[in-house]
């Protein structure tokens, strides 16, 4: 084969056998979720003037505005103050459990709805942040979120670790069945119940990317459930979680491209304005009543010409820049710590906590993966030393090390019989492939050999000590997790961050409700 073919047939083996970057898309999932989560309590003695009954934007006006650009709210199909309040309650309580990792898929269609509802019933009520909470809270839909850092992983781990001790899943042993689960069968019915009525009635009705979104969600949520229960190691089952690595590659891809037009297009508009040329930009914010929380401040920062010039060219600078840094890892890690102090800076002096706060996740999620490892480790080892007996934090910070985030090559020394026909040493996925493969093997008797996929030699690191443990008891699931997810990072990872303009992108959404390139519903 000649070298495109290789390099085409790696491609395709890398997006088809695994979920790339599950730190990258975690740190996405609690971000988001957790600054929606802290937006909504904190207005939450305001909440019926900014998106209720007492606010300037009327049901009437909201229903007029919907009727015109179709976009989706559940707000606006009764009045009913009663209403509101489950809405608004619902929206909080997914937001807590998306953050969480608890039933991610289910949660995450969820938080999208509690998003859409809130945002497209007062559409002037947000700005910059808001719109990027908007389009993440779609492209999280399609992401495999709750592989890492949630309640989900945690107990697929502990479900695992029940198999391996109890020996489920040995040839003809009454316990080669998984452990009944409700949670899921559960929310998927309820969710039906309320689906297929609001399309019957027209609550659905307008632009039709939202309803078929859903509808297509709850379908393939539903077959999953029952490949998953029916025939666990069958080849549909592999072959869903193919089609799921497939749509959550690409949705990161979608999330990298919106990132770079966004950057693109607010650095080019803003070389553009004559106050972003003369270096004076910053001047005029900081001397803005409703920008100034701390006048003093905003104060020291004006009188300093100098200062105020550097970082207004600065910002252009890092702006324009930033998209075509993704290719070289150190001057892009560089920009994304001048843009994560910017957004500090922001927070503190203008005023603007959630603006920061949804920019500032945004910007993390092209951290390096080694670096959100460490961090995740640090803190599972500091909680399990709050905990009582503080023994469990080391514990599951290694176990968090030997997270799969590649595909894996498994080998065996003969075909097994009743197991679906494979090629010795042929590529499986790495969700449930390579384990799913190695039961197989060990039903019949036959040693199991695990080897890792080779990563590219730029992005292979070593091992670190606090992940030796995991990556000693299972050799092949941790050298895969280094390789691909790091390999995943020096690919761009995820980022999003908010179109700005003279005030860091802050301002009313448009009546139509976009505010953004490509942002739906």
């Amino acid at each position: 084969m000649n070298r495109p073919d290789l390099a085409l047939g790696k491609l395709a083996s890398r997006v088809t056998d695994a979920a790339l970057g599950p730190y990258q898309s975690a740190v996405i999932r609690i971000g988001f979720a957790a600054t929606w989560l802290l937006f909504l309590l904190r207005e939450f003695p305001h909440r019926h003037e900014l998106y209720g009954p007492d606010g300037p934007w009327s049901w009437e006006l909201g229903n007029r505005l919907v009727s015109d650009n179709g976009a989706f709210t559940v707000l606006l199909w009764t009045d009913s103050e009663l209403w509101f309040e489950a809405v608004y309650l619902l929206a909080v309580l997914a937001s807590l459990l998306l953050a969480l990792g608890w039933r991610t898929r289910a949660m995450s269609v969820l938080f999208m709805v509690g998003v859409l509802s809130l945002q497209n019933r007062s559409v002037f009520m947000g700005d910059g942040g808001d719109n990027v909470v908007h389009l993440m809270a779609v492209y999280l839909v399609f992401t495999r979120c709750g592989r890492v850092w949630s309640l989900d992983a945690r107990r697929a781990r502990r479900r695992e670790a029940a198999r391996r001790d109890v020996g489920v899943g040995r040839a003809g042993g009454p316990s080669g069945r998984r452990p009944a689960d409700l949670g899921g069968p559960v929310l998927w019915s309820v969710f039906g119940l309320v689906l297929v009525p609001a399309t019957l009635l027209g609550g659905l009705d307008g632009d039709p990317f939202v309803p078929w979104l859903l509808w297509v969600m709850w379908i393939a949520l539903g077959a999953w459930g029952v490949v998953e229960r029916a025939a666990p190691r069958s080849q549909v089952r592999a072959l869903f979680d193919v089609v799921g690595n497939i749509v959550h590659n690409a949705a990161l891809l979608v999330i990298m491209v919106e990132a770079c037009l966004i950057y693109a297009t607010a650095g080019w508009y803003k070389i553009q304005g004559s106050r972003w040329q003369d270096g004076t930009a910053l001047h005029y914010p900081l001397h803005l009543d409703y920008f100034s929380p701390w006048p003093a401040l905003a104060d020291l920062l004006a009188s300093n010409g100098t200062l105020v010039m550097l970082i207004t060219y600065g910002t252009v600078a890092v702006q324009v820049a930033f998209p075509f840094t993704l290719f070289n890892r150190r001057v892009k890690n560089v920009l994304l710590a001048a843009m994560i102090t910017e957004h500090v800076a922001i927070a503190v002096v203008l005023g603007l906590p959630f603006f920061s706060l949804a920019m500032i996740v945004a910007d993390s999620v092209f951290l390096p993966t080694t670096f959100l490892r460490r961090v995740g480790g640090a803190a599972t080892r500091l909680a399990g030393r709050l905990r009582p007996g503080g023994r469990g934090g080391a514990v599951a910070a290694a176990a968090e090390a030997a997270v799969p985030s590649s595909g894996s090559v498994v080998a065996a020394a003969g075909p097994t019989p009743g197991a679906p026909e494979r090629e010795l040493g042929a590529r499986v996925p790495a969700q449930g492939g390579p384990r799913w493969a190695a039961e197989e093997r060990a039903e019949a008797g036959a040693p199991v050999h695990r080897t890792p996929t080779a990563p590219d030699d730029a992005a292979t690191e070593p091992p670190r000590p606090e992940h030796a443990a995991a990556e000693g008891a299972d050799a092949a699931e941790g050298a895969d997790a280094a390789g691909s997810a790091d390999a995943a990072d020096a690919a761009g990872a995820v980022d999003v961050v908010g179109a700005e303009g003279h005030g860091e992108g802050v301002g009313p959404r448009q009546s139509g409700g976009t505010a953004g390139p490509g942002r739906p519903g």
